[in-house]
C-alpha cells in the first residue's frame, strides 16, 4: 500500500515538471522575496513580536502606533485596531485616553481596560483653526457625520437620519432625545458637537 501512495506521488511530480508547472511555486507556499521583505529572520523577529501580549509595563502610542500595534491591546482585535488608526488620520492624535471614545466600538469599559496600556504623545485635533469644536449642523449632516461622533456609531446614526427624514428637521439639539435607543445622558455629552441651524 505504502508503494502505491509513494509511486503516485512520484508520478505525479514528473507529471507536473513534464507539463511546466513545475517552475511555479505550489499554492500554499509563502516564499519570502528577499528585496521586498528583507531578511527572513527579521520578518519572523517582527511577526513574533506582534503576536505576543502586552508586557505589564510596556505601553502603545495611540497617536503613533499602527494598526498591528494596536490590535496587541486587551479587547482589541483587528478590525477595531482599523477604526482607530482611521479615525486618527481623518481627526487627528487623541491627545488623551478621552478623545478614543470618539471611534466606534469604543466605549467606557474598553476604555478602562485599555488605560493603563496606553501613552499618548500628539496634541488633540478635534478643534478647528480659530480653536472652537467644530459643530454638526443636526438637519444637514448625514450618517457618516453622526458616526465620527463619540458614542454614536453607524447604528445609532442611521436612527438618527431615518428618525430626522421621518420627523421632520430638528429645531434644537435636545430634540434629539426623542431618537429611539439614543440615550438621554450621550446626546448632553455630544452636545457641545452639535448645532440646529
Amino acid at each position: 500500500m505504502l508503494t502505491i501512495l509513494l509511486a503516485l506521488g512520484v508520478a505525479g511530480h514528473l507529471i507536473r515538471a513534464a507539463a511546466g508547472a513545475g517552475s511555479e511555486p505550489p499554492p500554499l507556499v509563502l516564499r519570502l522575496d528577499s528585496t521586498e521583505d528583507g531578511d527572513p529572520l527579521a520578518h519572523r523577529d517582527s511577526a513574533r513580536a506582534l503576536a505576543r501580549s502586552l508586557g505589564e509595563a510596556e505601553r502603545i502610542d495611540a497617536d503613533k502606533a499602527t494598526a498591528a500595534q494596536l490590535a496587541r491591546l486587551p479587547g482589541v482585535g483587528p478590525g477595531l485596531s482599523k477604526r482607530i488608526v482611521a479615525d486618527r488620520q481623518i481627526n487627528g492624535a487623541f491627545g488623551g485616553i478621552g478623545a478614543l471614545d470618539r471611534v466606534p466600538g469604543i466605549g467606557s469599559v474598553l476604555l478602562g481596560r485599555l488605560a493603563p496600556h496606553l501613552r499618548f504623545t500628539g496634541v488633540a485635533a478635534d478643534t478647528s483653526a480659530v480653536g472652537e469644536i467644530v459643530a454638526i449642523d443636526l438637519n444637514r449632516a448625514n450618517v457618516a457625520d453622526f458616526d465620527a461622533l463619540p458614542g454614536i456609531g453607524v447604528a445609532r446614526a442611521r436612527a438618527i437620519v431615518a428618525f430626522r427624514d421621518s420627523a421632520g428637521p430638528f429645531r434644537q439639539v435636545a430634540d434629539l432625545k426623542r431618537v429611539r435607543g439614543l440615550p438621554a445622558s450621550l446626546v448632553d455629552r455630544i452636545a457641545s458637537r452639535l448645532s440646529v441651524r
